[in-house]
């Protein structure tokens, strides 16, 4: 399978594209587990992965990840012994792979889609891993994915944070589509794809070798669909057509002095993504001090806080089901951490004749 991987960052539409492509017969495109962004940075609480009760644990570990998703991924059962068998390595990617080929198999697709935006970060180990991996480079300007993340239970809130992040996330974009180049990287705009749905479309099947399907653009009146949107709040827009004019609501509903801080931040990335600036001219940004930086993070945290409060009580439930999982995974390393501490230091023995 040639295997096909979203970068980008969220808020960008990412759950719109995964919906129109989970259309096509050709590729399993399931609601995102994000086994690489999860896992990967718990991989020595593992130990060897060459002993084989340790990587049957991670398989183990990653087999639930996948089970307690908050979007099922239906008529798909994973067998541990039969996800450990399809490894060609003893790794998180290769894991990754082997659960999303079953997945893909289970649907009769050729091939599979990762949404999961975040391997961004992780293309190092994709690359390594995988033979000839595509990527589909989703990005949205950047001020109003600020917007919908300040309204979100997910990530950052203040305009700082959210530039630092979102800068950093297309500067490795696009360095990796400057390694290696159009055959395996298409770039997408939220703008291009909500405006023009089904031309982008098209753009993007022409890219995957696959045929066009007018059901493509019908992704919203899906199960699939209906499943995500009950899922959490973060996905109800996916049961209504595409939002033509959901572009530049920065305007309306952000400070000016919050977009200039933005602007001030990630100005270059904006510049070079062609995304006109509105307060801050090229070459005018701002310097912030320590003491605004710890005034940003105070209002960030307190921001935060007030968003959980307004979360859904179910949508915190079916969140917390993959989060005890990945909590179990950190005091299992905890524990080996501190065992490896007490443990007494052997000094050679000199055998005597």
């Amino acid at each position: 399978m040639m295997p096909l991987f979203m970068i980008g960052t969220q808020r960008s539409g990412s759950n719109l594209l995964r919906l129109m492509l989970n259309q096509l017969p050709e590729i399993a495109a399931p609601h995102p587990p994000h086994i690489l962004q999860r896992i990967m940075p718990l991989l020595s609480s593992y130990g060897d992965l060459s002993d084989d009760e340790n990587f049957s644990l991670l398989v183990d570990d990653v087999c639930k990840l996948v089970e307690l998703n908050p979007v099922p991924w239906e008529h798909v059962v994973l067998d541990r012994k039969d996800i450990a068998r399809r490894c060609r390595a003893r790794s998180v990617p290769a894991v990754h792979g082997a659960v999303y080929d079953v997945c893909a198999e289970a649907k009769g697709a050729m091939t599979w889609c990762c949404k999961s935006l975040a391997n961004i970060n992780y293309t190092t180990e994709i690359e390594s891993y995988f033979v000839s991996p595509k990527y589909i480079y989703l990005y949205r300007d950047g001020r109003d994915v600020a917007v919908s993340f300040s309204k979100a239970v997910v990530g950052e809130k203040h305009f700082y944070h959210i530039a630092g992040e979102w800068a950093h996330t297309q500067e490795l974009a696009l360095a990796l589509r400057e390694k290696i180049g159009p055959e395996r990287f298409i770039s997408i705009s939220y703008e291009e794809l909500t405006a023009y749905p089904g031309t982008t479309a098209k753009r993007l099947c022409a890219f995957l070798g696959v045929t066009f399907r007018e059901s493509m653009l019908d992704y919203y009146e899906t199960d699939e669909a209906k499943r995500a949107a009950t899922s959490s709040d973060l996905w109800k827009n996916v049961t209504s057509p595409v939002m033509a004019n959901n572009s530049r609501k920065f305007l309306r509903e952000a400070d000016p002095r919050d977009i200039g801080i933005f602007e001030s931040v990630a100005g270059r990335i904006l510049d070079a993504l062609g995304y006109a600036r509105a307060v801050v001219r090229p070459g005018a940004e701002k310097a912030f001090s320590r003491e605004e930086i710890l005034a940003f993070d105070d209002e960030n945290r307190r921001r935060k806080e007030e968003r959980r409060k307004l979360v859904d009580p179910a949508d915190l439930i079916r969140r917390d089901l993959q989060s005890g999982l990945l909590n179990a995974v950190k005091e299992r390393l905890a524990r080996r951490t501190a065992a490896a501490k007490v443990l007494p230091r052997l000094e050679p023995v000199t055998v005597r004749p």
